[in-house]
């Protein structure tokens, strides 16, 4: 993978994974009353990730793979349960509100992990960043306000726990540089699964749904690995503040895919999403340019 190091191929491989992630709010939309298999969702989803990723782990590493689980400590259990929280609490937002309200809360990730990093890491926070921060909290506000009226209240604030599940993952990593991240992930997966059958169990709900909405399940976890894995190998000789930019086709993407009146849903966004959106966009931009100047590279190992 050294030509990997040539930024015009790796450019590219994180652009496809963000389109590949782009389609998860589609095929959440094409399951049968969503709203009613969450749990069987999340169950099978985080099977999927754990399962994947550990094969993707062992054709790198070799059976020695395992020996990653055994450098996880403290910090990637509190990524893993915090990016699991995040996968389980997207599908109650985006069964609550538009995707585009759900794409665009997990757009001010940044935000929230840079003030995140500040509380618990000490790391400073410029006046710039600061701004950033301030006009993507207006953009949240205004589609909120929206929301409200919608009564879909519930799922804008399930979004923003996703986005703080999120940052609490990339926190983690920032805590402690040397865990091993793909195995965070894993763990992650197995938090939704084990979460998801305990649930259940409790509940005396089915583990499966339908044979339709099991292979949409898989299909979102195959998805999510297979961006993930892309976006690992490109993503080391990216700068930090490029990766935002190249980020935001998720969100783009996303919300396409789910408007696109010949692909079968249709779902306009509002006036106050869109408006508050362009906000969180004009904040993202900002803080990428600002960033430019630190020319950090991030990856997953």
């Amino acid at each position: 993978m050294s030509d990997l190091k040539n930024p015009k191929i790796a450019i590219p491989i994180v652009l496809f994974a963000g389109i590949l992630w782009s389609f998860g709010p589609y095929v959440v939309r094409h399951i049968d009353q969503p709203d009613t298999v969450p749990w069987q969702y999340l169950f099978t989803r985080g099977l999927v990730i754990f399962f994947l990723l550990n094969i993707y782990l062992f054709l790198e590493e070799g059976i020695k793979f395992y020996k990653n689980y055994l450098k996880v400590g403290v910090s990637g259990l509190i990524g893993g349960i915090g990016l699991g929280t995040a996968m389980i609490t997207f599908i109650w937002s985006i069964t609550n509100t538009t995707a585009a309200v759900t794409l665009l809360c997990l757009a001010a990730m940044p935000f929230i992990t840079a003030l995140l990093s500040f509380l618990f890491l000490k790391e400073k926070i410029s006046l710039t960043v600061w701004i950033s921060i301030i006009v993507a909290a207006f953009g949240i506000t205004v589609m909120a306000y929206d929301n409200t009226a919608q009564n879909s209240l519930p799922g804008l604030i399930f979004g923003l726990i996703s986005a703080l599940g999120f940052s609490i993952f990339s926190v983690s990593l920032r805590w402690r540089k040397e865990t091993p991240k793909f195995t965070t992930v894993a763990i992650a997966g197995l938090f939704c699964f084990l979460f998801s059958a305990v649930m259940m169990s409790s509940s005396g709900a089915n583990f499966l749904s339908s044979g339709k909405n099991e292979a949409l399940f898989a299909t979102h976890g195959t998805l999510v690995c297979l961006g993930l894995i892309l976006y690992s190998i490109g993503s080391k000789n990216i700068p930090a503040a490029d990766l935002t930019l190249l980020s935001l086709t998720e969100v783009i993407g996303g919300i396409f895919w789910v408007w696109l009146p010949w692909l079968g849903i249709n779902e306009i966004p509002s006036t106050n999403t869109i408006i508050g959106g362009f906000f969180i966009f004009i904040s993202i931009f900002y803080y990428s340019l600002i960033m430019q100047s630190n020319r950090r590279f991030i990856g997953l190992n």
